[in-house]
């Protein structure tokens, strides 16, 4: 399958996944982003705020090295903080998604270093897991 056309197939998938879980979290679709560049990489952004950061946005996001964490936005240009990782489950459900996300905003920590779950690359593998949430997606409209 050509570059292109690999790259618009996972960036359906990623964006159906991640648009599942962002739902299971209450926040709409424009809220997500994907990048199906290596690694493949979401972030949805969340209301709320962490006991520890009251002054920061939150977000939850995805990486296909270590799956979902939940982080707080910078006060200048310098990346997320993660402050927890969900664990070994790289392409959790939606539901389980929002339990972690509902938990750390709670105040209950996660993991805190990262899970190495796989090696960034191998996309025809990651589209092929995630494109049930297109079906899925497609049912809903």
């Amino acid at each position: 399958m050509p570059l292109l056309e690999t790259n618009f197939e996972l960036t359906r998938a990623l964006r159906a996944y991640t648009a599942a879980v962002g739902s299971a979290c209450g926040a709409g679709h424009e809220s997500c982003t994907v990048d199906a560049g290596t690694p493949a990489s979401a972030y949805i952004a969340l209301d709320g705020r962490l006991p520890r950061y009251p002054d920061r946005d939150v977000a939850l996001i995805w990486d296909e090295r270590f799956g979902w964490a939940m982080a707080v936005e910078t006060h200048s240009a310098e990346d997320l903080l993660v402050v927890a990782y969900l664990g070994h489950d790289l392409l959790a459900r939606p539901e389980k998604v929002a339990r972690f996300a509902a938990n750390v905003l709670a105040g209950r920590p996660g993991l805190l270093e990262p899970p190495q779950l796989r090696e960034a690359g191998a996309h025809d593998w990651l589209t092929d897991r995630l494109r049930p949430y297109v079906t899925e997606l497609l049912k809903a409209s």
